[in-house]
């Protein structure tokens, strides 16, 4: 095994020397220019999504959840909106002549405020300056006038028809019940009951033809009266506009010049100035105060009045600089859409304008509403009409039980709103996949994608721009700067974490926090800067936090109950290493493969498959070294096999095709009746042309395997095989390095199957011969030979089996 090439040490793992660093502290760095690290091709797409304007161009911003999407969102996204210009204030008000149909009302950014202080102001005048009006002495002559004209008409009137009677020989008696007429006796008073008694019938039937005719005429005095008291009230109410127009118009005339470029704002006006004249009644009343009821009814209150007049400001963009950024982390329908509260009175549920609340969208219009894809999808109701205000542009604000039917309260319809804002949706890589397939209406949409990487290339100019990176978060958290020792040990941890000594993690949202558990180790320590220590120690509590499973499992190896063996010789077993995780922390796990081969025609079975514990991708990687065996041995002769494979005491689903390199070994160990050195471990998969490529968590499966090694004792023999093409991906701790410079532990990459196999058994592989043949001595000789011998004994078998037949027959 000495014999074979090793990882030399220099490449175990990518140093950051802390001397090479331009700087001794963060504190010295400025910040960044970009608030955002890398990410060329996502900011190429966000600024391309918020400078098209086109309707349907959201953007999808895809990436790692560490990646710090939102943030990078915000800041990126703030940093344009800057830019643009502000979006108008929104408000309802009421609709007078359809009170359960409240109007939209569109004014310019921060003039709501405005416009609802004066409206109060306004009103509270009216109700003032009105009653003052109406109980002036000019009013009074004025209506007095109205009144004495009135009375002279309807004297006239009765004077006349009073004359018309006495020709006749009849008074018209007038009383507050009504007229009366009745024939006329000798002395000029009524006649009495006996004088008319007496009368001949001739004179009596004249009266009566005479009193018909005259009460025809009554009826139709008493018609004139009541059209002259009806134009009475027309003047009255004439006069009282007229009054009511002057003193309102009077107040509001500032107000129409004050917001004379508010074209809505004045139509409004319009409306609230004919409402007050239509309503001027209501200002003439001596108003309740809230004191004279013990419930707070707003009907029955002076406060009613101020209502009916109130301005609901659901947006106010007063303190908005260029267009909104609105972060939406909990888009339930009434958070996203709004709502309309109520208000219990007397076992009922009242509502008005002045009750509707706006939701992020309304607070966003005109700007950028940020939302992580999986948060808004978690609530259905929330998504569906989410696409319907983008498709038909504007925001309804509905109630959700109405909406679907669910019941049927009555309630108010506020007029829709328009809605001009792009959406920024973060979520993961497959989320957009699943969305762009299923959901018809999201590519029409979202039609913006912004891909984060999740890492960028290690240079230099790309160390100073983390580095300074780190220095605004020191500044943002308040916490103690970075030494140049720990920005170094913060590189090689962004390397580990990017399992590439070539690249830099960008996930950014793990750096941060890791520097706010490495100040905590510096305060304890008493330290003024954050040096490589402490960053060293935060990493190792971290693991320490999350790593009893992992220590766990270890201890039952150590014990041998989960049985690995780690020197020594067997046939047809090889040490495996998988990949376990337990949700915030990753280790690798080493694990027994064992190969049994026999006489048959099944050929290479998975018992992991077979039991359904294995997943398509390790399935996948059977199928392929089962091809390798055809592709290597099958070529002159059939392939009479039947091999089994098993991950020996695994008790979950089994996946990934990292470990069929390992199967392979431990097949081609069986068949050649070769056996296996035990300390080592295998990692890799294969090709159908037996190439051994890449895998993930190499450094993990090597340091497990390094850490049960040393447990049960190093004895210099011992090492891990790993895939060639994984070199540049190590990076493996101190203690690893320190026992391969020492000769106690060999990493051996390779790119065959051929130098694997010689490496675990110690024998050549060999190569195939022009004849069809391996040759003499080599471990495929074996296999090869192996193979022929079960050919033959199937080939004997098959015709014993049919010559028996026909015995029998």
């Amino acid at each position: 095994m000495g014999n074979f090439p090793e990882v030399p040490v220099e490449k175990l793992r990518a140093h950051i020397d802390p001397n090479s660093l331009p700087f001794n502290d963060t504190s010295e760095l400025e910040l960044p220019k970009d608030p955002v690290l890398g990410q060329e091709r996502a900011k190429d797409a966000i600024k391309f999504g918020i400078g098209i304007k086109a309707d349907d161009y959201h953007i999808y911003i895809a990436g790692p959840p560490k990646a710090g999407l939102t943030y990078i969102a915000k800041v990126y996204i703030e940093e344009q909106a800057k830019k643009e210009p502000t979006p108008p204030d929104w408000c309802y008000v009421n609709n007078f002549k359809e009170p359960d149909k409240p109007k939209s009302l569109r004014i310019s950014a921060g003039r709501g405020k405005e416009l609802k202080k004066d409206m109060r102001e306004l009103i509270e005048t009216l109700e003032r300056k009105i009653p003052q009006v109406f109980e002036s002495e000019d009013y009074r002559l004025k209506e007095e006038e109205l009144r004495r004209e009135f009375e002279r008409k309807k004297a006239q009137i009765i004077e006349q028809l009073s004359e018309e009677a006495k020709k006749e020989g009849f008074i018209l008696q007038v009383s507050q019940v009504g007229m009366l007429i009745v024939p006329m006796g000798r002395d000029g008073s009524p006649i009495t009951q006996e004088e008319l008694s007496e009368l001949p019938r001739e004179v009596k039937d004249v009266l009566k033809k005479k009193s018909d005719e005259l009460h025809k005429k009554m009826k139709e005095v008493v018609k004139k009266i009541r059209e002259e008291e009806a134009e009475l009230k027309k003047k009255q109410d004439k006069l009282k506009k007229e009054i009511a127009l002057f003193v309102v118009s009077q107040h509001m005339e500032p107000y129409f010049e004050k917001y004379k470029d508010e074209e809505q704002v004045i139509e409004y006006l319009k409306s609230v100035q004919e409402d007050i004249v239509e309503n001027i009644d209501e200002f003439m009343k001596k108003q309740e105060t809230s004191q004279s009821s013990p419930i707070p009814i707003p009907m029955l209150t002076k406060e009613s009045l101020r209502r009916r007049y109130d301005v609901n400001v659901i947006v106010d963009n007063s303190e908005t600089k260029g267009a909104p950024v609105v972060i939406e982390s909990n888009p339930a329908y009434p958070n996203l859409f709004g709502t309309i509260e109520r208000q219990a009175m007397l076992g009922a549920l009242f509502t008005d304008f002045t009750m509707i609340k706006a939701g992020s969208l309304h607070r966003a219009n005109g700007g950028y509403l940020i939302m992580k894809a999986l948060d808004l999808l978690k609530w259905y109701f929330s998504w569906e009409a989410l696409k319907r205000a983008l498709k038909d542009k504007e925001i309804k604000i509905e109630d959700l039980g109405e909406l679907y039917g669910l019941f049927s309260t009555r309630t108010i319809k506020p007029e829709p709103i328009p809605l001009n804002v792009k959406i920024v949706l973060t979520g993961d890589p497959l989320l957009f996949e699943l969305l762009h397939i299923y959901d018809d209406r999201f590519p029409k949409l979202f039609k913006v994608k912004a891909h984060m990487d999740d890492s960028m290339d290690r240079k230099e100019e790309s160390i100073l721009e983390f580095s300074k990176m780190v220095a605004k978060f020191c500044r943002e958290q308040n916490i103690r700067h970075v030494d140049r020792t720990g920005i170094a040990r913060l590189i090689e941890y962004s390397m580990e974490q990017t399992e590439d000594q070539e690249k830099i993690s960008l996930e950014l949202g793990d750096i941060k926090d890791l520097l706010i558990e490495a100040n905590y180790w510096a305060q304890l320590d008493g330290k003024d800067l954050i040096s490589g220590e402490h960053v060293e120690k935060a990493i190792e509590k971290r693991k320490y936090r999350a790593n009893l499973v992992e220590e766990k499992i270890k201890e039952l190896i150590e014990k041998d109950i989960f049985w690995v063996e780690v020197d020594g010789e067997k046939v047809g077993q090889v040490n495996g290493i998988s990949i376990l995780m337990t949700g915030d922390h990753e280790f690798g796990r080493p694990n027994r493969i064992t190969a049994t081969v026999s006489v048959g025609r099944e050929g290479v079975i998975a018992i992991e498959r077979e039991a359904r514990l294995s997943g398509r991708i390790h399935t996948k990687g059977v199928m392929i070294l089962s091809s390798f065996i055809k592709e290597r041995f099958a070529h002159n002769k059939p392939l009479s096999l039947t091999a089994t494979l098993c991950f020996e005491q695994s008790y979950g689903i089994v996946e990934g095709d990292s470990a069929s390199s390992a199967e392979l070994f431990a097949l081609l160990s069986a068949l050649a009746d070769v056996p296996i050195y035990q300390g080592i471990a295998v990692t890799g998969s294969i090709s159908q042309k037996g190439e051994i490529q890449p895998v993930g968590g190499v450094t993990k499966k090597i340091e497990a395997f390094y850490d049960i090694c040393k447990k049960k004792g190093l004895n210099g023999r011992q090492g891990v095989i790993i895939p060639k093409k994984n070199i540049k991906n190590l990076m493996l701790k101190k203690e690893v390095i320190e026992s391969v410079k020492e000769g106690k532990f060999h990493i051996w990459p390779i790119e065959t199957v051929e130098e694997g196999i010689e490496i675990l058994t110690g024998m050549k592989a060999g190569k195939l011969q022009p004849d069809g043949t391996y040759p003499e001595g080599t471990l495929f000789r074996k296999v090869d030979d192996r193979l022929k011998e079960f050919a033959r004994i199937a080939s004997e078998f098959g015709k014993e089996e049919e010559e028996g037949g026909e015995e029998d027959e």
